[in-house]
């Protein structure tokens, strides 16, 4: 068995429950500011999340539930800008610190930290987002914790494409059997396990009922572990 050299991260719902009442918020706040009628619902959300990218997602709720919408003549530039716009609403939001970290996601990074394992986050959240993220919840210096942060559109595929996990593999020089992912969804889990990463996955109310028989180890959260570090050494 590899020794365990570093734990790769996702952000959104691994980290902290970002998706209903973060992201979700925001969109709607920027369908608003441009004047659209579009109201994402808890639900209608949930669905959207089967595809990975807030652009992405965007594209796919307009052929799915809006066939009749007309695009303007920059449709690529339309849909950047009100990502854009989103990311400055999910922003705000952060600063609330309404949105805190998981259970147990700040002590292991801590103890993570002291036993000298590398970190690294792995996510399609625009890099803002995820940055954002960490400085709100942990504190401004967090964001040096991680030796890589891969995010957004840094790579052509996103998951379940497994091209984040294998960038941040090259970018750390580590073998799959060196780290260890850790995933709150199905298509996370696909990314991790296709570019040979055992996988954690911490289940929460929009995932909970996915397929995750290929995960190393599947729970409610980090907390539910006594000494979740321990464990992850042993996988």
């Amino acid at each position: 068995m590899s020794e365990l050299k570093a734990l790769i991260f996702d952000v959104d719902g691994t980290l902290a429950e970002t998706e209903r009442d973060g992201h979700r918020v925001a969109f709607n706040q920027a369908f608003a500011e441009a004047g659209l009628d579009w109201n994402w619902s808890i639900s209608l959300y949930g669905e959207l999340l089967d595809v990975a990218g807030g652009k992405e997602r965007i594209r796919y709720f307009l052929d799915r539930d809006r066939p009749d919408f007309t695009p303007p003549p920059r449709f690529d530039e339309f849909v950047a800008n009100l990502h854009k716009t989103k990311t400055t609403f999910y922003q705000e939001l952060l600063a609330t610190g309404s949105i805190p970290l998981r259970p147990g996601v700040r002590e292991l990074l801590e103890n993570a930290k002291k036993e000298g394992l590398r970190l690294a986050i792995a996510t399609t959240s625009a890099l803002p987002n995820a940055i954002g993220l960490l400085e709100h919840t942990i504190a401004p210096y967090a964001v040096s914790w991680f030796e890589v942060i891969a995010a957004g559109d840094i790579v052509p595929h996103k998951k379940p494409a497994p091209d984040i996990y294998l960038y941040v593999l090259e970018q750390m020089g580590l073998q799959p059997q060196e780290c260890v992912a850790i995933e709150d969804s199905q298509q996370g889990l696909i990314a991790a396990t296709q570019a040979g990463l055992k996988t954690v996955v911490t289940v929460n109310d929009y995932t909970r009922h996915q397929d995750f028989s290929d995960a190393a180890l599947v729970m409610e959260s980090l907390a539910d572990l006594e000494q979740p570090l321990m464990v992850l050494k042993n996988l």
